[in-house]
């Protein structure tokens, strides 16, 4: 068996280097996004798996051997960094949620994900950061795992493991009270167990912790919070004290105003935000994650024609709480919540962003820069010298199209090219 992981690993190794042949190359778009502005006619060294240049390349002394690589018509930028996607689903109208969880083996979900992770790689997608594995344990763990050792193709990956929720708050659901079913994230109750919990997550290799702030707790019902105040601030401060911090599903005022008095770092969802909650959001440094393409996949799968329909309350109400979001000033992070719809069209985010009133240079920054600033990821999301080599292109320019950000023609990870499709 330990031949035959080294032998995989081998193999992806020498994919990459038949790519990328040489230890230094120099890739010529016709514009770079660098993380924050654009520039034309720049052009980016990369040796082994660093930026070395990034410039208009008139003073660069080329190193001997260095590749060049033409990338005409394209937008070169940081690979963008996914802020909220499920690795371990796939599209609800394939099958639902609780079919998934309570039919869906760990082995079959993570053979699937190993799927969804390199589909995710070849649409543009360097980084991702995975909340919560839904009823599969600590299969997104191992996954990372897999991609680190080189044995498949995928993102770097960020992990929450399990999610944390409150006893009797989450599912699947619809049981009678004699049957147990397995859940789709790990129950707590009462300070000392929410302690317990965070910290055996945090050995089990979880990077960040996810709680679930509110949510229904019969089916069909509205959300309602679900942890005590207490309940939040312990599970913040033992991660924290490790290192580590706290992202939050949250979509009501209430669930939402407990995770920013706790100190959570992100708030996902955010659908009943108010002006004054996202303002609060701004003043202590608090992203918002709206998942602006799960809201729009799951109404069309419940049979709204987006064409032909009016629209639904639930994509109006989204669209005037991110407007208040935009108005507010707080920072927006790119995620779609992709699992809920296909993975590798993690564009339609990207998409929606601009339609519900973000500008589109705006949209490319809160996916490079912006997220890596958010996620701690120091060397990620700029194209600037001494940066990991994560690296992009598109066909077209983006900053006048979103729509350019379904063409990847080139990725680079690490410094070694992963596709190429000139």
């Amino acid at each position: 068996m330990q031949q035959r992981i080294k032998l995989v690993s081998l193999w992806v190794l020498l994919f990459g280097c038949l790519l990328n042949t040489s230890a230094q190359t120099l890739l010529k778009p016709d514009r770079i996004f660098d993380g924050t502005d654009v520039h034309e006619n720049w052009v980016v060294l990369v040796e082994n798996n660093q930026i070395t240049y990034v410039g208009n390349g008139q003073d660069l002394k080329k190193p001997r051997g260095t590749q060049e690589i033409e990338l005409s018509g394209t937008t070169l930028m940081p690979g963008i960094i996914e802020g909220h996607s499920h690795l371990l689903l796939h599209p609800y109208n394939e099958t639902d949620w609780n079919d998934q969880v309570l039919k869906e083996s760990p082995v079959e979900r993570a053979i699937r994900g190993s799927v969804h992770a390199k589909n995710t790689l070849m649409a543009g997608i360097t980084t991702t950061r995975d909340l919560g594995a839904e009823g599969a344990g600590y299969t997104d763990v191992y996954l990372k795992k897999t991609i680190e050792e080189g044995i498949i193709v995928g993102p770097r990956m960020l992990v929450a493991g399990p999610a944390i929720v409150a006893t009797g708050a989450y599912g699947p659901k619809g049981f009678h009270d004699g049957v147990t079913v397995p859940l789709g994230a790990e129950p707590v109750s009462g300070k000392e167990e929410a302690i317990k919990t965070v910290r055996t997550q945090m050995g089990n290799g979880a990077d960040l912790i996810k709680i679930y702030a509110d949510y229904r707790w019969t089916p069909g019902a509205d959300s309602q919070p679900t942890f005590l105040q207490e309940e939040i601030d312990a599970m913040v401060a033992t991660a924290k004290s490790a290192g580590k911090y706290v992202v939050a599903h949250a979509s009501t005022p209430e669930g939402m105003k407990r995770a920013i008095m706790g100190g959570v770092e992100t708030i996902e969802h955010g659908d009943g935000g108010t002006l004054e909650i996202f303002k609060m959001m701004k003043e202590k440094g608090i992203g918002l994650c709206p998942t602006l393409a799960a809201g729009d996949a799951i109404t069309q799968y419940r049979g709204w024609n987006k064409v032909k329909d009016p629209e639904p309350e639930r994509i109006t109400q989204k669209k005037q709480s991110f407007k208040l979001a935009l108005e507010s000033g707080v920072q927006i992070v790119f995620g779609g919540d992709v699992g809920v719809f296909t993975h590798g069209e993690n564009y339609r985010e990207m998409e929606l962003m601009v339609e519900y009133g973000m500008r589109p240079k705006d949209v490319l920054v809160s996916a490079t820069s912006g997220n890596a600033a958010m996620f701690h990821l120091d060397q990620l999301g700029q194209l600037k010298k001494g940066f990991l080599a994560d690296i992009i292109a598109v066909q077209g320019n983006p900053l006048n199209d979103i729509r350019a950000m379904r063409k990847t023609t080139f990725v680079m990870k690490d410094g070694y090219v992963v596709l190429n499709a000139d």
